[in-house]
């Protein structure tokens, strides 16, 4: 009796796996340092009208390609003389909202695509994964420069290309994690208990499938702000005069022999981000990957 309390008590105490998760998350520098930072980026972005020390849009040709540490602009202007730190600044909002914004439709889009062709099998599944596999066989640079070429340049355009490029990629892992999901013990004993496919895909197939493709996506986070920031680089993203990295980058390449530093400014803010968030995706992906 006392070892079954003993046990009934051990079981109590036990945490749940997404403790387990957060705890193991936790401890990794790592990813905790990128997450850090990616929350002062956005915070930074939420905050930037009351951030910036001077309007981002107001130019002089007196005062254009300014060195980094000149006084009243502590990093510098652009070619147009205006303060780089402000533009920066209001540049994450766009980079940040480029970078999420065609992933996070992708999740949404990519996971309800793959679930349906996972769980539903035959012709179902090879109807849906033969379409995305028409999309998937382009690289990922090449179909987001042709997309957003047919569609013309513009911010929507250009979430609309990098959502196409997406949905394909997390559609494919959707779909494989739901088919090994779709044959373990629990989902056969409520099928054959008598529970309708909407039920057991809701209670049983999502907690056990989402996990995995949202690591993957976030991953695809960082893809995803280089990919915009280049379709900006080329004219194909967000226009001038909008401050965003990647269009700040293009827009400072030819001062890249006579002011280096400040024209590396925008590209140095794409690494850091990019690697932030593939340092947090892989901590979570480290963190979940619990063996008994």
């Amino acid at each position: 009796m006392e070892m079954t309390l003993d046990n009934a008590a051990a079981v109590e105490r036990s945490p749940g796996y997404w403790t387990t998760v957060g705890r193991r998350l936790l401890r990794n520098r790592l990813a905790m340092g990128a997450a850090l930072i990616l929350l002062a980026l956005i915070l930074v972005a939420i905050f930037a009208p009351w951030l910036m020390p001077a309007d981002p849009y107001a130019s002089s040709i007196l005062k254009r390609l300014k060195p980094i540490g000149t006084e009243g602009y502590p990093l510098g202007t652009d070619e147009l003389g205006r303060d780089m730190l402000s533009r920066l600044i209001l540049g994450a909002r766009l980079s940040l909202f480029m970078g999420i914004t065609p992933v996070l439709i992708a999740f949404v889009l990519g996971s309800a695509l793959g679930i349906v062709a996972g769980y539903a099998g035959g012709w179902t599944n090879t109807a849906i994964m033969r379409v995305v596999d028409i999309f998937y066989a382009f690289p990922s640079v090449l179909l987001a420069i042709a997309l957003s070429g047919t569609l013309g340049a513009g911010v929507g355009n250009a979430l609309l290309s990098l959502t196409i490029v997406f949905v394909p990629q997390i559609a494919r892992v959707a779909e494989s994690v739901t088919t090994q999901v779709r044959h373990r013990e629990f989902v056969d004993a409520a099928r054959a208990s008598g529970a309708s496919a909407l039920t057991i895909v809701r209670a049983h197939v999502l907690n056990n499938v989402l996990g995995p493709i949202f690591v993957y996506a976030t991953g695809l986070i960082s893809v995803s702000m280089i990919l915009a920031s280049g379709l900006s680089f080329l004219g194909l993203g967000v226009m001038p005069p909008e401050p965003e990295w990647g269009l700040m980058l293009n827009t400072l390449r030819t001062a890249i022999y006579t002011q280096p530093w400040v024209a590396a400014l925008p590209g140095a803010m794409i690494f850091v981000t990019s690697i932030s968030f593939n340092l947090l995706a892989d901590g979570i992906r480290s963190a979940m990957e619990i063996k008994d």
